[in-house]
């Protein structure tokens, strides 16, 4: 279903939408604001599910007992071991 609304832009956002319908980029300033909102809406979901396995990481490390921890050396030796051979090489 299409919704008729009245939206106001600045000069410069109304300047650039009416380049972007110029250039063919958008069909129309309705399109090219439609195209706009996918994006925010997108950018969202995806913001909340990084958000959300964040989250998850963290309360999974939290019940990480801390015998299970790996101190700082041992956490980078191997890299440290690939440096220092690439280093040699």
């Amino acid at each position: 279903m299409t919704v008729k609304t009245t939206l106001s832009f600045t000069d410069r956002h109304h300047h650039f939408v009416t380049a972007k319908v110029g250039q063919g980029v958008f069909a129309t300033q309705s399109a090219a604001v439609a195209a706009a909102l996918e994006q925010m809406m997108q950018d969202e979901e995806e913001r909340d599910l990084a958000l959300s396995c964040l989250a998850h990481e963290i309360r999974a490390r939290m019940e990480t007992p801390r015998a299970s921890f790996v101190d700082q050396e041992g956490a980078f030796s191997a890299a440290k071991r690939t440096i220092n051979a690439m280093l040699k090489a």
